[in-house]
């Protein structure tokens, strides 16, 4: 991936309480690469098909990126 955007959001205590624990046992995920790999498959699954989508998916769960 070339380019990143930063967001700033909410979520609701009990994804952010789940998150804490999964990347605790997971030690090489981040933050950014879970909800990275969420928002590609969200949109892989849900929006027209995009194979830079699909592109930034694969890399995120390879960890590529």
């Amino acid at each position: 991936m070339n380019a990143t955007v930063s967001i700033l959001t909410e979520i609701p205590e009990v994804l952010h309480d789940c998150l804490k624990d999964y990347l605790q046992q997971h030690p090489d995920w981040d933050e950014n690469r879970v909800l990275t790999a969420a928002v590609s498959l969200f949109l892989l699954q849900n929006a027209e098909g995009d194979r830079r989508v699909a592109q930034v998916y694969l890399e995120t769960l390879f960890h590529h990126c």
